[in-house]
């Protein structure tokens, strides 16, 4: 992060990119900008959660109206969708980011990540993005426990997936459906209940919760 004199980082909220802006203001002062994507795939506890890390720490902050959900692509709900979600958000934050005369982007992908099907990491490729937390060779629990000793608030968080995710491929996702499945996590998170899964039955899904959660 030493070698660039700007960064804008893709900042959704969570544990690794909660991290990375972190580490990157340490670095570069107020040369960062963080950027989130204000959709109907990101439940509003995120937001909100996200707004209070950059605030307590005097990060510019900018929320991006993004647009996956016009998408056809992304609706479609195939496998590939994470990967037009990824493209068309790093094209709005790209055009801002040369708006501002920013040349740098970066998303807190981390070494984990690159053992999974990840179509969005993909995206983030072809388009450039700079991955710091992958060149540093950091994996997730790495990044907990340096999150930790820094004293962040998100390395105890648990990993974050869209609201997208919980709705089956090849079932087509709409506003509402996202809107449901969100109203119903908060329900359960208002009750305490954080770990749980979900466990899809044909057009149905069923929630399980973990008996350490009870």
């Amino acid at each position: 992060l030493k070698e660039l004199d700007s960064l804008v980082v893709a900042f959704s909220g969570g544990v690794d990119s909660s991290f990375l802006l972190a580490v990157a203001r340490d670095v570069l002062r107020e040369k960062v900008l963080a950027v989130t994507a204000d959709s109907p795939i990101h439940p509003r506890r995120e937001r909100e959660e996200a707004l209070r890390f950059t605030r307590e720490r005097g990060i510019e902050h900018i929320f991006l109206e993004s647009t996956e959900t016009t998408l056809p692509e992304f609706l479609a709900n195939n496998p590939d969708r994470c990967y037009h979600c990824k493209r068309s958000l790093i094209q709005q934050i790209g055009l801002l980011a040369s708006q501002r005369g920013l040349p740098h982007i970066a998303h807190g992908a981390n070494l984990d990540d690159l053992g999974d099907y990840r179509p969005g990491w993909q995206a983030a490729q072809e388009a450039g993005i700079l991955a710091p937390l992958v060149d540093a060779g950091l994996r997730k629990e790495e990044i907990r426990a340096l999150s930790k000793e820094m004293g962040l608030p998100t390395w105890s968080r648990p990993s974050m997936a869209c609201l997208a995710s919980r709705i089956p491929y090849g079932e087509p996702i709409s506003v509402e459906k996202l809107r449901r499945v969100e109203e119903a996590e908060e329900f359960l998170a208002e009750l305490g209940l954080t770990q749980y899964r979900v466990r899809h039955h044909g057009m149905l899904a069923r929630i399980e919760v973990e008996a350490t959660d009870l």
